[in-house]
């Protein structure tokens, strides 16, 4: 299991989903499970958080059933501060590899949230709030994931997709040595093309 971490905009769902295809495994985003979920909107779109209850079961449901199927895992945002993180921390510290820190600029990650065009990107205020919530839960994150000694690396998130894309696939082997590159298709559909999509 692999945990990636990044500010709103780094990439963190285009790069897991190319993750996932290219090892077989199963990308997991908080945020996906969260809209799919929906009821949540009006918070998402202030810039809040939801409920650490709501989220901790829709991930925990959606860990356990991947796991089931076999599946090893990209988690894309999650543990999002530090209660979820405690949570992870007493029940699958041992299955996690590693936690990928993707490294952007601001000031790129303003001008690829407005080419997303989602509802929740629209509001530099909302934005800032979010880059804000981020930056004060992950210090509270990553001293619960050294304390396990799980490695954490930061990736340069910027350039090319592909070549941010060739930078992680190392550093998830070093982290996973067993594993290996997938040649098909495992979780159907297309993966991004730019951040913007």
């Amino acid at each position: 299991m692999i945990i990636l971490f990044g500010l709103a905009g780094s990439g963190k769902g285009t790069q897991g989903k190319a993750l996932s295809e290219i090892f077989g495994w199963r990308w997991l985003s908080v945020g996906e499970a969260i809209r799919q979920a929906g009821g949540y909107e009006e918070i998402i779109n202030n810039g809040g958080l939801i409920p650490d209850e709501d989220v901790i079961k829709l991930m925990d449901k959606q860990i356990r059933k991947s796991e089931a199927e076999g599946f090893d895992l990209i988690l894309d945002g999650y543990p999002r501060d530090q209660k979820q993180a405690e949570y992870i921390m007493d029940t699958m510290s041992e299955k996690i590899n590693g936690a990928i820190i993707l490294d952007v600029p601001k000031e790129e990650l303003y001008e690829r949230l407005a080419l997303r065009g989602r509802d929740d990107d629209k509001e530099k205020a909302s934005i800032d709030r979010r880059f804000e919530i981020f930056e004060q839960n992950i210090y509270s994150i990553l001293p619960l994931l050294e304390s396990k000694n799980i490695p954490i690396e930061h990736v340069d998130g910027v350039g090319p997709i592909e070549d941010v894309t060739s930078r992680l696939v190392e550093v998830v082997k070093r982290m996973n040595p067993d594993a290996t590159e997938q040649t098909q298709d495992v979780n159907g559909g297309e993966i991004e093309k730019s951040y913007g999509e």
